[in-house]
């Protein structure tokens, strides 16, 4: 089955500022709104603890353990399963930074890899008590340059390999059924993956995905994208997905500061800024996932699709700022890309998901 998926993680702290959601003009939950339209999976990231010493959030929906259960719980009531995507840090990590919890600054070697064993392990157990046993779990999250660092960076590849088999370990002794998936950005970058996973093969890890990270106004043509999961599927013998992906319907920022997507952005998909253009370039995607060789390309997961333009549902509050060091104004980014217009109304790329 193709995975037809939609990480939603900021959905908490929409609805807290007064998001709601419309199917052909009716208000409903946007969970039940997603099942409806084809969806089949809901991705959500999972932060340690995404708070400053004196308790207050970072924002960008703060995906603590406690929020994280309650949307999981959410997508299994409404009959979707879910990927669970620790990123091993108290806020975002990515290619550009991935720093430790807080609470594991002073760890290193063995003592922090214990940490890493025993917060997956104790995690999941935590999601099954609840009754809730994720599909897929991504260790790390864009991990193209490591986790945790300094001691995980991938110059330091023994140790990242190291970390990784732990968190691999956490999963499998845990939630035995659950695909691994690694998850690095810039899914048509072929030459950095081959080397990345070229680098990984004599540690052993026991991963069964490989996900990507795939934007099309950073990161070049369908094709590219094709060539790549095509080339990594047959290589490493594993599955592929898009792990994350998006792309605008209107280039008006909709009010919002910090947006992302503009006419310089519409130029390079190559697809007009329109319901139809999103539509079009979704449908794409996955008629391109569906022909990779053997059957790997397993799904696409669309990022944020309900963050409607609402300023004060932020990718960091001040707070978060502060803790990244990062001088970048806290704004919505992506209310433009959203699979809902700025009204909570499904787009036509998303009522037509199912015929995708």
């Amino acid at each position: 089955m193709m995975i037809k998926g939609m990480d939603i993680s900021m959905i908490k702290a929409l609805e807290k500022q007064g998001a709601c959601y419309y199917l052909n003009g009716v208000k409903k939950d946007v969970f039940r709104i997603l099942k409806e339209c084809g969806a089949n999976m809901i991705r959500l990231r999972l932060w340690y603890d995404p708070y400053s010493e004196d308790g207050v959030a970072y924002g960008g929906g703060n995906n603590d353990l406690e929020t994280t259960i309650e949307l999981a719980r959410r997508a299994v009531e409404n009959g979707m399963d879910f990927l669970l995507d620790f990123h091993y840090s108290d806020f975002w990590a990515d290619p550009g930074k991935q720093l430790k919890p807080k609470a594991w600054e002073g760890l290193s070697g063995a003592k922090l890899r214990r940490a890493v064993y025993k917060y997956t392990a104790q995690t999941l157990q935590r999601f099954r008590a609840e009754g809730l046993t994720p599909a897929m779990v991504q260790v790390g999250n864009e991990i193209t340059n490591g986790l945790l660092w300094p001691d995980g960076k991938t110059e330091n590849v023994e140790e990242m390999a190291k970390l990784l088999a732990e968190g691999i370990r956490g999963v499998k002794e845990t939630v035995r059924k659950s695909k691994i998936v690694f998850h690095l950005d810039f899914g048509t970058d072929n030459k950095m993956y081959r080397k990345w996973f070229a680098d990984i093969a004599p540690y052993h890890l026991d991963y069964d995905v490989i996900g990507m990270s795939y934007y099309p106004y950073w990161n070049g043509k369908l094709e590219e994208l094709f060539y790549n999961m095509n080339d990594i599927s047959k290589t490493c013998e594993k599955e592929v997905l898009v792990a994350e992906t998006a792309i605008g319907y209107t280039t008006d920022p909709l009010g919002c500061s910090g947006i992302v997507f503009s006419k310089e952005q519409e130029k390079a998909t190559g697809y007009p800024a329109t319901f139809e253009g999103q539509e079009a370039f979704l449908r794409d995607l996955f008629a391109m996932v569906r022909k990779v060789e053997n059957n790997k390309g397993i799904g696409v997961f669309y990022w944020e699709p309900a963050w409607l333009p609402i300023n004060t549902c932020t990718w960091a509050d001040k707070a978060g700022c502060e803790y990244m060091k990062d001088e970048m104004e806290g704004g919505n980014s992506m209310a433009n890309q959203a699979l809902f217009d700025a009204g909570g109304n499904a787009n036509p790329a998303l009522l037509h998901l199912d015929t995708m």
